[in-house]
């Protein structure tokens, strides 16, 4: 059961989606997808990254949250 106020949840959901965020532009410059600049990608490129970012963000939430605030 979970337990927690309006701003532990905040800071979970917070620190999730920049860590996700992070991994998710990490591994896709690691895949090869990531160009110098937004314009130069193709749409198939931000679609992967930006599905690459969304999965990430949501397990990293999911980890903090079950560490954090289930009791």
């Amino acid at each position: 059961m979970m337990n927690a106020d309006f701003l532990s949840a905040g800071m979970v959901t917070v620190i999730g989606l920049m860590a996700g965020t992070a991994i998710g532009l990490f591994i896709g410059y690691l895949a090869h997808w990531q160009k110098p600049r937004w314009a130069d990608m193709t749409r198939k490129d931000k679609t992967r990254t930006l599905a690459l970012i969304i999965i990430c963000s949501a397990i990293c939430i999911a980890g903090l949250a079950m560490r954090f605030l289930m009791d």
